[in-house]
Order: C-alpha cells, then structure tokens, then sequence
C-alpha cells in the first residue's frame, strides 16, 4: 500500500521586494513549504519573483498573481464561496502569507487579512506606532485560536543566538545574569543607503530607527533576559525601567564639508570622488564597496535601478544608474513628493532624514521570583567599518560571555576556563536567522494543517515567540523613544498599564 505524502503548506508573498524575495529563497531552500502566489504592485519585482519561483516559463494561471493585497482578498473570499458552493475546478487556496511590504503597510495589510484566518509572518517592525501596532494586536487575537503567528525577529532563529541562549539560560554557563552590553553596528555607508537617503530616514512615515533598524536587538535581549525558558510556560520577568539617550548627531547639514559649497548632489558635487566617503558615487557606482563596478548588481544597486539586471551591457546599466543618481529635488519641489520615494544621489547633509543615528537604550529589572536584579543597555551606532555584526558582552556571578556574530566565548570564574563555541552559520541571511524563521514558521504551518496540531502548541513549539511578546518588544521601542524625548526615565509596569493594557 502507497504511503501518501502530506501536502505541503501553501503560501502567498505580500511584497515582491528584498525581505519577499529572500523568504522565497528560504522556502524554496527548505522545500517544506510551496510558494503559491505573489501580490505586489511592481510588475517587474512581482513577475520576477512568480518566474522564479511560481509559474516559471509559463503564464501565471489563476490565483497567482495579484497586482495588490486587496485584489488577493477579494479573490481568495470570492474562491471560498466558490469551493464552498461545490463549483468545479476551483484551484487551492493558500494557508498562510509572508507580509513583506513597506512597513506603513503592515497594519492595513494584517488587519486586512486577519478575518481570513490565514497563518501569518509579518515582517518586522510590525507597524510605524504604537497605535498602529495595537490595531494589528486587536485584530489577530481572534483568529490566535485557528492559526499561528510569526514575526520578522529573525535574530531569535539564528543558531549563532540559539546556541547562545542555551548557554546563558539552560547551561547557566555564568550563573545569574548581572548585566548586558550589546551593541548593533549599523556601518557608515549602510546607514547612510537606507536611513539618510533610503526608506527609512524619516520617523515620520515609517518610524525610528529603533524601531526600523533595531526592534530585533530589543528582542533579542528581551527573549534572552525577560522571556520564560520554554515558551508558553511561566510568566516573564517583566522589566523595571526603560531609559534613552541618542539622536540625529552626523547626518545633518552643520556636518557637511564646506569645499561641497551648496551641491545637494553627489553626481554635481565639486569634491573629487574621493573628497567625500558618503559620495553616491562611490557606494553605487564604484569599485571598492558593493557598487556597480565591482561586479555587484544586487542590493545596494537593485535598490537604486530595480531592474539592473534587465540592462543588456555593463555600459547600460551604468548609464541607467547615474540617471537615477542625479535626480534630486529643491525648494520648488512639494514637499510631498521628496517624502514619496528615495533619493540615492541626494548628499547625506543635504537630506531630508530625522531619525536618530546613534542611540543608547537602558533597561533595568528588579529582583522578583521569576529572576535576579539586573541591567541591560542597547547601542545602536551608524559610524562603523562591521556592519550589522553585532556583538554582545554578558556579565555574570560565575562568569562572563562575550559573543560576536561568529564566536561566543564563556570564561568561567570557578574553574578559570575559558571555552570559546563556533555555532555553524546555515546561510548568510542574520547568520542563517531568515532561514531560522522561516523553518520554524513553515514547520509550525505544517504541523497545523497535516498533524492535527492546535496552533497555540505549534506557535509556542516552533515559532517560540507569542503575539504578547511581540507586542511587548515593540512597546519598549516606544517607551524608550518617549524616555528620550521626554529626557526621563520610564516607569514599565505603570507605562504598560496606562498605555497598552488599557487598549
């Protein structure tokens, strides 16, 4: 008799940009999950990932392609009342959908979605605000008890961090914890790329940078310092404090070199190439970082031209970049439309950004029955040769770890030992923490739709993580952010009670 196997879980791409087509890399990689359909505005980002993946040489056939997220639902509860009428030839639907828009999308997109029931990964941050985010809270609380729900917090599945969990928490390989230091460095040109000139340098239309850049470093310290040690089980040990100091310190006009006069673009600047490291055309179009000339036409450039690739000659495709490098705006030009999009040759003094590029979050915790006293402080800093290499020193009654992106080493007060740990890097996406997330999100789809599964015991075995806790991470981005502002020290329990239990 034939074993028969179980279907695979079938699952929709919202948003065919880097984020989308890094999940569909994962998926197809793993090969536990089906990628089904992409919706996305973008004919050239939305047909490139559906050749890649769906329909390959093919046409899309029905369901598969969706200009919007609003035409998805449409269909999917117009194919739902088909199927549910008995009409033939009805094609599948999906069973869960990778969020993977801009991030002032997320709320409308989730909310949205959320009475279909589907399971859902949203990448991170959530929402712009906190009302945004509780919006998104209210509206999946229903639909916890049918199906599970991930967010973009790669940093809790990479095994570099799981590996270091382990140690701190199960292993207690430094006893009880006294205090962190744990430190995200941005890197110089990074920032510049995506919060001076890219998507998100103003808080305006898409938040912080503590919240855009670092709300996954928020978790991280709150998975491995608040959390309970099997998820689902146990209250947390609940922060004291939240304090934050920081703010917009390089990237503004008083910083700019005097020899670029009143050039707002690099590609009509009078500093020679390399008068300026921030020059656009360096970064995009040079040899030594990741720009045209060494052969790179992913991202940073993908970003600036997104159909590169389509350009026929290493002439052309340059010629399309300078283009787009020397489009800029003046005081003419309505507000509106410089807010609109990016602007990649703009001078990162002449720019429109707000948000903060280097930055100091401070939280205590107090003695209670779920742990011992103690501290964490959180720096985000842009100025940096590593880029997004975080690393973290851990300091304890028995020991203390330091912990980079490749090595964790634990040196032992009682036995004077010093044991340094490797853990293996699966993919290179936050030391394999994208392909981390999106096993466990598939996994705990699987086990839902094929075993019989009850979602909260696949959302606590897999995806590790509940929707309070995600909830949770995010409001204390938004209580540091007020502590900053307000230049005062946030009282947690009274801040949450007064702020986010209320809603």
């Amino acid at each position: 008799m034939t074993q028969q196997t179980a279907p695979l879980p079938r699952f929709i791409i919202i948003g065919a940009g880097s984020r989308g087509r890094k999940y569909s890399y994962c998926l197809r990689a793993l090969g536990t999950g089906l990628i089904a359909a992409v919706a996305d505005p973008h004919t050239y980002k939305r047909e490139t990932l559906g050749r890649k993946y769906i329909w390959r040489d093919a046409a899309p056939a029905e369901g598969q392609s969706f200009n919007d997220w609003r035409d998805f639902l449409d269909y999917e509860v117009d194919r739902r009342r088909r199927a549910a009428a008995g009409e033939p030839n009805v094609p599948p639907g999906v069973d869960g959908a990778f969020i993977c828009v801009l991030d002032e999308m997320h709320r409308d997109v989730v909310v949205g979605l959320a009475p279909l029931g589907l399971h859902i990964m949203c990448e991170k941050p959530l929402g712009c605000s906190l009302d945004e985010i509780m919006d998104m809270y209210k509206a999946l609380q229903p639909a916890q008890a049918s199906s599970v729900f991930s967010i973009g917090h790669v940093l809790r599945y990479s095994p570099h961090n799981i590996a270091l969990r382990k140690l701190l928490l199960e292993d207690r390989a430094i006893g009880d914890i006294h205090s962190v230091v744990h430190t995200e460095p941005v890197g110089w040109w990074h920032f510049s790329h995506s919060y001076v000139r890219g998507n998100w340098r103003n808080e305006r239309t898409t938040g912080p940078s503590l919240l855009t850049k670092s709300c996954h470093d928020i978790d991280l310290l709150l998975w491995l310092l608040c959390s309970p040690l099997k998820p689902g089980s146990g209250d947390p040990h609940l922060p004291d404090t939240v304090s934050s100091t920081g703010g917009l310190q390089f990237f503004k006009k008083s910083r700019k070199p005097p020899a670029a006069g009143d050039a707002t673009n690099c590609m009509r600047c009078p500093l020679r190439d390399d008068g300026c490291k921030y020059s656009a055309k360096n970064i995009y179009l040079g040899p030594r970082l990741r720009g045209l000339e060494s052969g790179n036409t992913n991202w940073p450039v993908s970003i600036v031209v997104s159909d590169i690739e389509d350009y026929p000659t290493p002439s052309a495709q340059r010629d399309a970049l300078k283009k787009a490098l020397s489009e800029d705006y003046d005081e003419s030009t309505p507000a509106a439309d410089v807010a609109a999009r990016n602007w990649f040759g703009r001078c990162v003094f002449e720019a429109d950004n707000n948000v903060c590029d280097d930055q100091f979050v401070t939280m205590t915790w107090p003695e209670t029955a779920q742990g011992p006293a103690k501290q964490a402080t959180f720096h985000m800093v842009a100025p940096t040769t590593k880029i997004c290499q975080r690393h973290s020193h851990f300091y304890g009654s028995d020991g203390e770890i330091f912990a980079d992106s490749a090595h964790i080493r634990v040196e032992n007060f009682n036995t004077g030992k010093t044991v340094t740990y490797t853990p293996q890097i699966e993919d290179g996406g936050h030391g394999g923490g994208d392909l981390g997330l999106t096993r466990q999100f598939v996994t705990a789809v699987a086990k839902v739709k094929n075993h019989g599964w009850e979602p909260s015991k696949a959302q606590n075995e897999f995806i590790g993580c509940t929707l309070e806790e995600a909830i949770r991470s995010h409001a204390v981005v938004f209580a540091a952010e007020e502590a900053r502002l307000g230049k005062k020290t946030i009282d947690w329990t009274s801040w949450w009670d007064e702020v986010v239990a209320r809603e």
